[in-house]
């Protein structure tokens, strides 16, 4: 499984989404868009928006940190 989460160092929403995956020991690639022009790019193209979080988690993105949508993809309980 592989884990993408796209953020910026200054969004709180971002912080509190690794603090999670962190917690549950899930281990993910994180990108920081605001100075990866690359990774932006593939930001946008995946979710059709700027704001971060952006998590991309096999293909199935979530725009935001949405716990219950994480949860149910990953099978947290």
């Amino acid at each position: 499984m592989v884990i993408k989460i796209y953020s910026t160092t200054m969004c709180p929403y971002c912080a509190m989404a690794k603090e999670y995956f962190d917690e549950h020991k899930i281990v993910y690639q994180d990108f920081d868009v605001a100075s990866d022009i690359k990774a932006r790019e593939e930001m946008i193209q995946k979710s059709k928006q700027m704001g971060v979080p952006v998590i991309d988690i096999d293909g199935k993105i979530i725009v935001g940190f949405d716990k219950v949508k994480i949860d149910k993809i990953l099978d947290i309980k």
